[in-house]
């Protein structure tokens, strides 16, 4: 992938977002950060990213609900979900929706360094990232 991959943060813990913003950034992506969701969305109409990474559960909606309708939104968006604990049900919903499954992401937090990259390049196979920095160790 030629360009810079723009990521769209919307998390509030704001270490969490700090130690993903220096490792994505890390790599040669473009980090944008909105420590809560309504902020997330007005950023991410502003300027739509190529991926979100988001926490779940957000505070005015469900997961299922987000993960559904922001492809509706921004078709070329793909989306990284950080859940609390694994949810089968969740994941059933998530991964039974053939839509969703190539744009979408789960991690079970806390997320490691390399859970985050492997995402990434999961939902961008053509992203070659700067590899100087690939091999570190994870959070």
């Amino acid at each position: 992938m030629s360009r810079t991959i723009q990521v769209l943060l919307i998390d509030s813990d704001r270490l969490r977002c700090a130690l993903m913003r220096t490792i994505l950034e890390g790599v040669g992506l473009e980090v944008l950060g909105a420590p809560v969701e309504g902020l997330g969305w007005r950023v991410l109409r502003a300027a739509p990213s190529d991926l979100v990474i988001t926490d779940l559960p957000l505070t005015d909606a469900s997961g299922v609900e987000i993960l559904r309708e922001l492809p509706r939104a921004y078709p070329e968006t793909r989306i990284i979900a950080l859940l609390d604990g694994i949810d089968a049900d969740f994941e059933t919903h998530v991964l039974a929706d053939e839509r969703l499954r190539p744009r979408v992401r789960l991690l079970v937090k806390p997320v490691f360094r390399m859970q985050l990259l492997t995402a990434v390049r999961e939902l961008f196979p053509d992203w070659h990232p700067d590899e100087s920095r690939w091999d570190q160790e994870g959070l």
